[in-house]
């Protein structure tokens, strides 16, 4: 077995070889609404022995190691598996993706598949207080035990460290993200920081960010989940777009990119569950969003991850079919 060519300096696609394990984490709740169940994707090297071809298991490659590590909240309802190809296009430009499903409860006494969401500290006495994700510290410190352990032992770089989302996913991140020193990059498609009037915001509040480093939003204009959402938020749907809102709003000075990607919609990133999610509010797909998006989010990582003149260069001129607002 041979080793593909290594991910290009700019992070761009490649032949790298990625696998995955699998790893769990306690998080907040009770029993068993209690545990992630993490899955992470690395750059990996082939070496064809025994233990490779009887276990499964491949050591990471050392070339570029330690790996940034990027953690990918999923949207509600929405299994890991359906980012693995967005997070296997991550992975191959140099970074350990972790993303996770967890099992727990939503709104009303439901239990589905969530990112984990402190209600109360989305409301207006402490919000800007505390994450409102709870699952994120748990996260860090399993990636933290996983470097101790093979065949990931060293091969992790907690100190950098990437929060992405999708959907609740990437709305959480946004919410979280300077409650944790690590996290030097923030990125989510189809989300926003507008809240619902049920917590007891005014309709159309537009939350500020809790980041202090720099955020990547995307979102098609064909998102139908977010159309079909604007009850939440006291408006109709011909609304100002919530993910323009938010990046013109609710984030700080610094260095930011909005992109938009004609035609694609609310699921752009990942593969749709028909069975799960609201993915039947959704507008039809008439572009592809994830291959230009994973491209843009690998260069906006290397350019703020690794500090690579080479990717802030491409990401400077970048031009696939996006439409890119920068501030």
């Amino acid at each position: 077995m041979g080793r593909g060519p290594r991910a290009a300096e700019a992070g761009g696609m490649s032949m790298r070889l990625i696998r995955s394990l699998w790893w769990s984490a306690r998080t907040d709740g009770d029993a068993p609404f209690d545990t992630a169940h993490l899955k992470v994707y690395y750059p990996a090297i082939a070496s064809g022995d025994d233990a490779e071809r009887l276990t499964g298991v491949f050591a990471p490659d050392p070339a570029d190691a330690p790996y940034p590590v990027v953690l990918l909240l999923s949207g509600v309802n929405v299994g890991q598996d359906s980012y693995r190809r967005f997070a296997t296009a991550l992975a191959e430009s140099g970074f350990a993706v972790v993303t996770f499903d967890r099992v727990a409860e939503l709104f009303g006494g439901q239990r589905g598949l969530t990112p984990g969401v402190d209600l109360a500290a989305a409301r207006p006495d402490a919000y800007g207080t505390r994450p409102t994700c709870p699952t994120i510290p748990a996260l860090l410190d399993a990636v933290a035990a996983l470097n101790e352990t093979e065949p990931l032992r060293g091969a992790l770089d907690l100190d950098r460290v990437a929060l992405g989302g999708h959907s609740a996913g990437g709305t959480v991140v946004l919410q979280s993200a300077r409650f944790f020193p690590s996290v030097r990059a923030v990125f989510a498609w189809g989300a926003h920081t507008m809240v619902a009037t049920m917590l007891g915001w005014d309709p159309g509040t537009v939350l500020p960010a809790q980041v202090e480093c720099p955020v990547l939003l995307g979102v098609g204009t064909n998102d139908g989940v977010i159309r079909g959402s604007a009850d939440r938020y006291g408006e109709g749907e011909d609304r100002p777009d919530p993910v323009a809102r938010t990046f013109a709003e609710a984030l700080p000075d610094g260095d930011h990119l909005l992109a938009v990607v004609p035609g694609a919609n609310h699921f752009g990133i990942a593969d749709a569950d028909p069975t799960a999610a609201r993915a039947f509010l959704d507008g039809p797909a008439e572009a592809d969003a994830l291959a230009p998006f994973a491209r843009l989010t690998s260069l906006f990582l290397r350019t703020h991850l690794r500090d690579s003149a080479t990717a802030r260069e491409e990401l400077a001129g970048f031009d696939d079919g996006l439409l890119l607002e920068r501030r």
